[in-house]
């Protein structure tokens, strides 16, 4: 049993294979926090809660006499607002009359086979996993509300899922201001945060900090999980590394404008709430009306980084993203963007079909310019209708004439955008989020549709689902070009303004969810400028995002591998482009190109008309290399092999399939040096007993050997130089 309930002492005790999560209801039905982290068994952690008195850190009137116990001061479950404790909260009304404190108590518990749901919102599919769920209700017995936690404890996958559910059982309507997915507190230990930030064409760069006496921030208002802080930290000792210690990982399963909390308290205590961001939000829980969080992935690891990530990329891949795709090759696909951005026809887009063809490539997306009187990222976006002048017939017909050729077909959307010149806005400029009375901000001339409203929603999925019933369509770019502003509706009351950041994020999850049912041979690829929502929360929906703008195949080493801290390979869409690159103007060779597209989706964006007979025979071999590698890459353990200093030099990464039989050894020399060092790394996760032979020389290492002794690639030179190896156990 994953969930056990000890009745003698009122402990709750999770496990899964490597990890213990307790709590327990205290003397007066407060659920407090005891532990979370490495396999403890049975024991009862209650000891480490350790109480003082201390100054203006008040008491529970029924304690009035322990001066000791204090909310302030003690693990608390799920922390709320105006009961004296001071620390960041995860819950905060406004009552009926006008009062903001909630006090919740113990009021019963169940404990169910299987994973619980949550209606609207993504959540980790069960999948055949071992999974029980835990519900714990809380109520304030005063107001009328009841606060239910739900625990989904996949044991063999070290993952706890967390949300919360809040109900209304008031005579009136009650604020929510603030109520967050999950509250972890860790009454003890010296931690590290490991945050994700950028920016657009630089998404999720890696800053590991010290926890400080302050409230430290990861946060998004921007309408998306963003590309500038990714909704997923990790908390670890100071000595953590990739390979040992103790690493926590908090990641939220949503898509808007996220929050999360760390505060080191006065007892040296750290707490760290999630959720939605409350700084642009209020919700209206009307009588016998409930509200869904989002849902809150949580991991722990002893084995270092690159175990915790593990963790993560199990759990998304096999219990986030649509399962059917851990058995279906994906297909390599050449997207036409930056062969021709909005210049195209017919007979461009078929010879560039036929070229692709030749070369061994599956699928031809069409992005942007396919519809309305979009020849320019200036108008056009909200009319979801076929261009045909442009493309010369129908969209069918042209599909038709590329699946002839051998090739699948995609197509690029953006639908919750439009521009002020488009038909659409013209008709109904009362569907774009702005205020009445004040000039939007633009951006790329474009608006916000209400994803709030059920009529665009409508409009919407009526459009598309006409698009892509109309053609064999078999693959969807789902794009986002620009943060949300003006957030106001012209449908909902004035009550309601606050809920429509998250009621936006409703109607695009409901917009998705409604297509794919609609059109299940579909896959969608989530984008928004790149990676600008890269969540759990779209991966529900959309197997792999398209992970930068970026395709500067140096940049995206960083881009990727900092990606790879939360999320899988087999979710990073990365493609071969032109050189000179055409968001940096750098130079880099083919072969380095198609090495680091090969730690993702894999696929190609570019002209290649304009290739040397060479250059496609090189792009012939990569291909040929992907499918030989594809399982080991999509599925394999992935480690991280160099850290930050090293990576002034070089970069290296490895995957390890679940066998331990194959190996995949990946480096990329970023500063070339004279009479340099020799690019060296030890590599992980091998069978030490196992004897591996590397396929181009035919060299036999034992497994002990590779990972003690390390391997040396040697002198290295030429501009960014890659090299890619392949151990097979003999």
């Amino acid at each position: 049993m994953s969930v056990v309930f000890d009745k003698i002492n009122n402990i709750f005790l999770l496990e899964t294979d490597k990890s213990t999560y307790q709590m327990r209801i205290n003397e007066i039905g407060i659920l407090e926090h005891l532990y979370y982290g490495a396999k403890v068994y049975k024991s009862d952690m209650s000891y480490l809660i350790i109480d003082c008195d201390r100054g203006f850190s008040g008491n529970p009137y029924e304690l009035k006499d322990h001066r000791g116990i204090s909310m302030d001061t003690r693990p608390n479950e799920y922390s709320v607002a105006g009961i004296g404790d001071y620390r960041v909260n995860a819950l905060s009304v406004v009552n009926v009359d006008g009062s903001r404190s909630i006090d919740l108590r113990y009021k019963k518990h169940c404990i169910i086979e299987g994973k619980y749901r949550l209606k609207g919102l993504p959540y980790v599919r069960e999948n055949g996993s071992k999974v029980q769920t835990l519900v714990i209700t809380l109520e304030d017995r005063l107001l009328g509300i009841e606060v239910e936690l739900y625990y989904g404890v996949f044991e063999d996958k070290d993952i706890i899922t967390r949300s919360v559910v809040i109900s209304n059982k008031n005579s009136g309507t009650v604020k929510l201001q603030k109520i967050a997915s999950a509250c972890l507190d860790f009454s003890y230990g010296q931690y590290d945060i490991i945050h994700f930030y950028g920016r657009h064409c630089m998404e999720r760069m890696v800053e590991r900090i010290p926890v400080t006496n302050n409230i430290q921030v990861v946060a998004s208002g921007r309408g998306m999980s963003s590309h500038h802080h990714n909704p997923f930290v990790i908390l670890c000792d100071k000595s953590a590394n990739e390979d040992t210690g103790a690493a926590y990982g908090v990641m939220l399963m949503y898509s808007g404008n996220h929050r999360t909390e760390i505060e080191m308290d006065q007892t040296g205590g750290v707490r760290i709430v999630t959720g939605i961001n409350n700084e642009k939000f209020e919700w209206n829980l009307g009588v016998n009306e409930k509200f869904y969080a989002p849902e809150t992935i949580l991991s722990f690891s002893e084995d270092g980084l690159n175990g915790l990530s593990q963790n993560y990329h199990r759990i998304l891949r096999e219990n986030v993203c649509d399962p059917k795709y851990q058995k279906i090759k994906r297909p390599i696909l050449i997207n036409n963007w930056e062969a021709t951005y909005f210049d195209f026809d017919k007979t461009k887009l078929l010879t560039l079909a036929k070229e692709a063809k030749q070369l061994g490539i599956e699928m031809l997306v069409l992005d942007d310019g396919w519809f309305g009187k979009r020849n320019d990222d200036n108008r056009g976006l909200g009319d979801w209708v076929v261009n045909e002048e442009k493309l010369g017939g129908t969209l069918s017909n042209l599909v038709d004439e590329i699946n002839k050729i051998g090739l699948k077909f995609g197509l690029w959307i953006e639908p919750e955008m439009v521009n002020e010149d488009s038909d659409l806005y013209r008709k109904h400029p009362e569907w774009a989020l702005r205020e009445p009375e004040r000039e939007p901000i633009v951006s790329r001339n474009q608006l916000v549709l209400d994803m709030s409203r059920e009529d665009v929603v409508e409009y919407l999925f009526e459009c598309l689902d006409k698009v892509i019933k109309s053609a064999n369509i078999e693959y969807i770019k789902w794009d986002f070009n620009r943060s949300v502003s003006n957030v106001f509706s012209n449908y909902h009351n004035l009550e309601k303004q606050g809920e429509i950041s998250h009621r936006f994020v409703l109607g695009t999850y409901e917009l998705m969810d409604r297509l794919l049912k609609a059109n299940p041979k579909i896959m969608i690829e989530g984008c928004a400028g790149g990676g600008g929502r890269y969540d759990a929360g779209i991966l529900f929906y959309s197997t792999q995002i398209w992970c930068s703008d970026d395709t500067d195949a140096i940049e995206r080493i960083k881009i990727q591998k900092g990606t790879s801290y939360g999320y899988p390979v087999s979710t990073m869409g990365s493609h071969v482009s032109a050189s000179p690159n055409h968001q940096t103007m750098r130079t880099t060779p083919l072969h380095t190109r198609g090495v680091v597209a090969m730690s993702g989706t894999f696929g190609y964006e570019l002209d290649i008309a304009k290739l040397s007979n060479a250059e496609k025979e090189e792009i012939k071999s990569q291909i040929a290399d992907f499918h030989k590698y594809y399982w080991l890459i999509q599925n394999g353990k992935y480690y991280r092999l160099t850290d930050e200093h090293t990576e002034a030099y070089y970069t290296a990464w490895e995957f390890v399939d679940e066998s331990q039989k194959e190996v995949l050894l990946n480096l990329v020399v970023t500063h070339v040096q004279a009479n340099g060092k020799y690019p060296f790394v030890k590599l992980k996760g091998l069978n030490p007993d196992s004897m591996y032979v590397e396929e181009s020389s035919g060299k036999k290492y034992t497994g002990i050997a590779l990972m003690k002794g390390g391997y040396s690639f040697g002198i290295i030179q030429g501009d960014y130089p890659a090299m890619q190896l392949h151990f097979v156990v003999e």
